[in-house]
């Protein structure tokens, strides 16, 4: 077990006076006793994940803390901050905390992140008046309940991968609420209440039981939605999906990951160009049938040795195999050099999305300190506009996202993810006052 000294702190910062510090960063040290920081009576900024911390009783004396960060630590219990009122951001995620009633009491809470622990139940958080982002994803959390009932300020939510039977009305109080993540729960239907969320821009429902389209008869009064998940719900099999979406969500941009434009284009079997053996564009055979046309064939690739000829349907087959056995001969010899590059772009492609994969403030392996550090150019506790670097969240595009889309390896020109896909507003607002929370891939 290793305890803490507050002289190896003076130490390691080059001074003798506790007064002087107001910053600390102690991650993965392996600490279970850190109770001789009382004597830092002016710590504003304190990051502790990352140790073996049972208790947050050495804590009850730095009354001027801020920012704290304990998240991968060994807490069974938030037993100890209660009287820390001036806290803006907090992050205990994944410890073992079973309950989050103790911080009921934090006034001046503008983030707090819980993900990954066993707590069951939302405490009452209608003291927090300037709460803008909450994030309890991975909790067994059941119902909602009334929490939330006093809370407008709130514009971020994420409960994804609860154990959610529905929302009802418990978020009808939430009229600034812009992002909710739902995903990965048993919600089977959108309440007719959600209208009352009208600012909502990015939705992600993925995952659910949702089965028909009047289980989202409510989505039309979401006139801001720019971003909408439905994939892994039955309803998502729907072949016309996209065209029922579009018509009631008429400004929507992005519908399970993709620009909804081109979802709806290809429900209707619109036209698909490709480039054909020869490297030509080619019209798509299922688009020929769908037109029930009889046409000529115009090639430039007239070296390949097979003239244009009028085709129907035989006449057509017998045009492709005949010009397939020249081609075949022709591409041989490229054949094994082609195979090869494939391979390789492959691998490189799904390394590339691998290393993008993590999702936003509820990832847990994002480091609390990338997601809410502070401006290196200016004291996040001192400025107006406390709380959170806008620079690090640029680089977590994800590290979130709102929406938790199954990613396609290969790249696609047409696929929109990320902060280009959500079209939201700049970062310059910060988490905790406003931001863009980057919730993304």
């Amino acid at each position: 077990m290793a305890v803490l000294s507050w002289k190896q702190v003076l130490e390691d910062n080059n001074t003798t006076d506790p007064n002087s510090i107001t910053s600390l960063s102690l991650t993965h040290k392996a600490l279970s006793d850190v109770s001789c920081l009382s004597e830092f009576k002016n710590l504003q900024r304190l990051d502790l994940g990352f140790n073996n911390l049972t208790s947050l009783e050495g804590l009850k004396l730095c009354v001027n803390l801020k920012w704290l960060s304990v998240v991968q630590n060994k807490l069974e219990s938030l037993k100890g901050i209660g009287g820390l009122i001036k806290l803006t951001v907090l992050n205990a995620g994944k410890n073992k905390l079973k309950s989050m009633n103790e911080v009921s009491g934090l006034v001046n809470l503008r983030a707090l992140i819980l993900n990954d622990n066993d707590i069951v139940s939302i405490c009452k958080l209608d003291k927090m008046q300037e709460l803008n982002t909450l994030v309890l994803s991975r909790n067994p959390i059941s119902g909602i309940g009334q929490s939330l009932a006093k809370i407008n300020s709130i514009t971020k939510l994420s409960l994804s991968n609860c154990q959610l039977q529905g929302i009802d009305s418990s978020l009808k109080s939430c009229t600034e609420l812009k992002e909710l993540r739902l995903a990965h729960n048993d919600i089977k239907t959108l309440p007719s209440e959600l209208a009352f969320n009208i600012k909502l821009q990015n939705l992600d429902i993925g995952n659910n039981v949702i089965m028909k389209c009047s289980d989202l008869k409510v989505l039309s009064s979401l006139v801001n939605l720019k971003n909408l998940n439905l994939q892994g719900n039955p309803i998502a099999e729907n072949e016309a999906l996209a065209k029922k979406i579009k018509k009631q969500l008429p400004n929507l941009q992005i519908l399970n990951a993709k620009p909804i434009e081109n979802a709806v284009k290809k429900e209707e079997g619109g036209r698909v160009d490709f480039e054909n053996e020869s490297g030509h564009l080619d019209i798509a055979a299922s688009d020929r049938k769908r037109k029930g046309l009889v046409q000529t064939e115009k090639r430039t690739n007239y070296d390949v040795g097979v003239p244009p000829v009028e085709l129907g349907t035989r006449e057509e087959q017998k045009h492709k195999k005949q010009k397939s056995e020249v081609l075949k001969e022709k591409a041989s010899t490229n054949k094994n050099d082609t195979a090869v590059r494939d391979k390789e772009s492959a691998k490189k492609s799904s390394k590339k999305a691998k290393q993008h994969k993590a999702s936003a403030i509820d990832d847990g392996e994002t480091p609390f300190a990338d997601l809410f550090g502070p401006d290196s150019s200016e004291d996040p506790l001192t400025s107006s506009r406390k709380g959170v670097n806008q620079n690090t969240l640029q680089n977590v595009d994800a590290t979130a996202g709102l929406v938790t889309f199954p990613k396609k390896k290969k790249k696609n020109k047409n696929l929109v993810t990320g902060a280009a896909a959500l079209h939201l507003s700049s970062v310059s607002d910060e988490i905790g006052l406003g931001g863009t929370s980057m919730w993304g891939e």
